[in-house]
């Protein structure tokens, strides 16, 4: 009873918190109250339903609850009149927001709504992740590549400008949802990465995470079908997806891709992605989402390990760095390179990479591959464990454990 009750609130939590916090956030106009609130409304509901059962409508009982204390918080702080018609106008319902969007997923909706176009485009990825998606400021670090501080802070900021310049937490109309697609793209994208490969914990997959970026994207592209972009990051998503049940093993060890049974990938999202791939990139406006679909279907098409071409993909990732000139982006088109010219040649590309990516584990990881392909144990011995250090997860760790004791 215990597991269905825990199961039932970890269900609420994902699926209702969105909604609950931007009823709040539109009603109060205050982030900080709305996630606090939201959190005090799952404090009542972790007392409260092993006693009286789950609501038949979770959502709304939680609506309530927060709403309620939104209610009491305001009252309790109000200096004059105009709080105390703030708190009385909490209690009344919530009048539909009239919809210009043309976007009817709920899901969907507040994630444009986040992505306001007067913040810094950052700023808009991470408060979407942090509020819509639940994500923790440290997953939502990591995927940055900053410290949980530094994001932290950053969040603060944005919350800051959007209390103090007033920008308005409502769905854009149709005619303005472009300018806050690329934003939209970055969210679903960074919520995909890190549902197929988590920042932390037990486990590296999170299939609930990257199962609804996949969803979200599909209606997406249902919206905006003349996108290219929005077409190659669904293919993007389809053609990483397809190799999700083989990433690791019957204990939860990490499976490198070329030891991945290829006989198990998902054939019909391989030929789903490879299809919107086509569709995006016949409308003649590369992007870096349809860069990186056609890396991923460089993978995904191919039949064995030893078919993979990957003087295309090293190419391929020379033209991402024209998109998004990053280290990370640097560092996958080294091992590219290695696998295309040789390893010496992407230990060169790796090493100029030295410093530009602290904390980031797959650096020393890669580099540890390249010098035990090289021969260079004791050297890669050393790289295995400064990777160790920094992976992030049980599968990770494992996986780097197991080619260190190969090698000592």
């Amino acid at each position: 009873m215990t597991t269905d009750l825990d199961a039932a609130i970890t269900r609420a939590f994902r699926e209702e918190s969105g909604q609950v916090i931007a009823t709040l956030i539109r009603v109060t106009g205050d982030w900080d109250l709305a996630e606090e609130c939201l959190q005090e409304a799952f404090a009542l509901a972790l007392r409260t339903w092993p006693r009286d059962g789950v609501p038949a409508k979770p959502g709304a009982w939680l609506t309530t609850a927060a709403r309620n204390r939104a209610t009491d918080r305001i009252r309790r702080e109000a200096v004059g009149a105009a709080k105390l018609r703030e708190a009385a106008e909490l209690n009344v319902p919530a009048e539909p927001e009239r919809d210009e969007s043309g976007v009817h997923d709920d899901r969907l909706r507040l994630i444009f709504t986040c992505c306001h176009p007067a913040l810094p485009l950052e700023g808009q990825v991470a408060l979407a992740l942090r509020t819509l998606a639940g994500l923790t400021t440290a997953e939502i670090a990591r995927a940055f590549l900053v410290s949980e501080a530094t994001m932290s802070q950053r969040l603060v900021r944005v919350k800051r400008k959007i209390r103090t310049a007033g920008i308005p937490y409502r769905v854009p109309p149709a005619e303005l949802l472009p300018e806050r697609t690329s934003a939209v793209l970055g969210m679903l994208y960074l919520l995909f990465n890190e549902g197929y490969s988590a920042s932390v914990g037990t486990d590296l997959l999170r299939p609930d995470l990257s199962t609804e970026a996949i969803r979200l994207a599909r209606i997406l592209a249902d919206l905006m079908p003349g996108e290219p972009e929005v077409l190659g990051l669904l293919a993007l998503l389809l053609l990483h997806d397809a190799r999700r049940s083989t990433r690791v093993d019957g204990d939860g060890t990490l499976v490198s891709l070329e030891d991945q049974d290829r006989g198990r990938w998902n054939t019909a999202e391989i030929a789903e992605g490879t299809e919107l791939l086509e569709s995006a990139l016949r409308r003649g406006v590369p992007g870096p989402y349809q860069i990186q679909a056609a890396i991923a279907a460089c993978h995904a098409t191919a039949a064995h390990a030893a078919e993979t071409d990957w003087a295309q993909i090293a190419a391929l990732y020379g033209e991402l760095l024209r998109f998004v000139p990053s280290p990370v982006v640097e560092l996958n088109r080294a091992v590219a390179v290695a696998m295309a010219d040789g390893a010496e040649a992407g230990l060169v590309l790796v090493d100029k990479l030295t410093g530009s990516l602290p904390g980031y584990h797959l650096l020393p990881a890669t580099r540890a591959d390249l010098l035990r392909r090289l021969g260079r144990l004791e050297e890669a011995a050393g790289s295995y464990r400064e990777a160790l250090a920094l992976a992030g997860t049980d599968a990770e760790r494992a996986y780097l454990s197991g080619k260190l004791a190969e090698i000592c």
